[in-house]
């Protein structure tokens, strides 16, 4: 392959820049799915909030990151018709980072939470469709992606709803709402700590050479829950707090101890964004690498270079640290009013979601699963508790991310070919 052998080096190179360019993007616009509502319920302030995110968002992606990577890589169009023209394969993925990383930039500067899955999936389908057709497309497994869209929101929904809920009947309309949360909010503690211990089991441990058969995992993510609950116990019994003070302070303080839970649930859906979001940053990248070192021969199996990974969560804690204000506002106090309570119960549904989807190999949006979230709580206290507008706003930015997706790669592609003369 000549033209490999003439700019290998260099392809790697504009393609670990772009790589980390969307990573950036999705630091900037994504991570306030993590923090959004962490933030909007005052349990944390920004700054906090941020601190948390890039530990939380780092460890996720290196530690997790490498199962949803493959279907982002591999599942969305066929490699087949690319492989007597890996050029384009190359420029194409180069192309759609680029073009992926650009629309989130431009939705962050405006505060939109859109899908950084979304914006991807429409960039590599559209090199794909001028690079060699729409037979190159799994139209199939784009089918399965797009109508996880659909679904994610919903089961999230539904969760927070129910988690909401459970507190609203086991706590807050209670006569006595303090002795309950202490009675109570354990268990809360202890399902953030095994949903959060899951996924670190199933899909970070393979990464560093664990691998736990089923029944030891599950028996670990219990054991991580039950010593979780017991700190939480404890902690909470220390709360200094009047148990004969009228039943709005008894609110407030019940609310306190949510707020402790809410940083438990950032951190959890810190990691679990960090581990399924990397991918759209490092799919593409990795699929570059893998041809120029294979020399134009496209892997059916490939071990991801050691230095993708750490690329990508670096990329996404700088664009967090730079640019994630505006979307954590828009996301924690836009949509609906929250409380530590509110948003613990949308930040717990939506990174169990999450964990359903990574452990499926599903690339789903965390956008849309926790605004799904975020919406679940609010209709559990009636529609008039949304802000329509935002709402309205937020979806169609939705549905516009695949096609300008689609565009800018396009573009960007035509670009590529005529700079390298493919």
């Amino acid at each position: 392959m000549e033209f490999i052998a003439s700019y290998g080096s260099m392809l790697v190179i504009i393609a670990a820049a772009v790589g980390f360019f969307m990573a950036y993007g999705i630091g900037a616009n994504d991570v306030a799915n993590a923090m959004g509502t962490s933030v909007g319920s005052k349990a944390l302030t920004i700054k906090q909030a941020i601190i948390i995110a890039m530990i939380f968002e780092f460890a996720g992606a290196y530690l997790a990151g490498g199962e949803v990577t493959s279907t982002i890589r591999k599942g969305i169009i066929d490699a087949a018709p690319f492989a007597e023209i890996p050029e384009l394969m190359i420029l194409g993925m180069i192309s759609a980072l680029f073009a992926a990383g650009t629309w989130l930039l431009l939705a962050s500067l405006l505060g939109w939470p859109v899908s950084t899955t979304h914006s991807i999936i429409g960039a590599i389908i559209g090199f794909a469709l001028v690079a060699v057709g729409s037979e190159a497309i799994q139209w199939g497994k784009v089918a399965g992606i797009v109508g996880s869209w659909v679904v994610t929101p919903a089961i999230s929904g539904f969760i927070a709803y129910l988690i909401f809920m459970s507190a609203q009947k086991l706590i807050f309309d209670t006569d006595k709402p303090l002795s309950n949360a202490k009675r109570f909010v354990p268990f809360y503690m202890g399902l953030a700590g095994f949903v959060m211990s899951l996924v670190t089991i199933k899909k970070g441990l393979k990464h560093i050479g664990i691998n736990l058969g089923t029944v030891e995992g599950y028996a670990l993510a219990i054991g991580i829950a039950v010593l979780i609950g017991l700190i939480g116990k404890v902690v909470i019994s220390r709360m200094k707090m009047d148990p004969n003070a009228d039943k709005q302070m008894q609110f407030n303080n019940v609310e306190k101890v949510f707020a402790v839970l809410m940083v438990l649930t950032a951190c959890c859906m810190a990691f679990a964004h960090g581990s399924n979001d990397v991918a759209n940053a490092i799919g593409p990248l990795a699929a570059v690498v893998n041809i120029v070192e294979n020399n134009g021969e496209m892997a059916k199996k490939a071990a991801l270079a050691w230095w993708i990974l750490p690329l990508g969560g670096l990329g996404i804690v700088v664009g967090l640290a730079v640019l994630g204000k505006k979307v954590i506002k828009t996301i924690g106090e836009g949509i609906t009013h929250l409380t530590p309570s509110r948003g613990f119960a949308a930040e717990l549904a939506a990174a169990s979601t999450v964990v359903i989807a990574s452990g499926t190999g599903l690339p789903i949006s965390t956008t849309q699963t926790l605004v799904g979230a975020v919406l679940g709580v609010g209709m559990a206290r009636g529609i008039a508790a949304l802000n329509m507008g935002v709402i309205r706003n937020i979806v169609v930015s939705w549905v516009i991310t695949l096609p300008v997706g689609a565009a800018l790669a396009i573009v960007i592609f035509y670009i590529l070919r005529t700079a390298f003369g493919v």
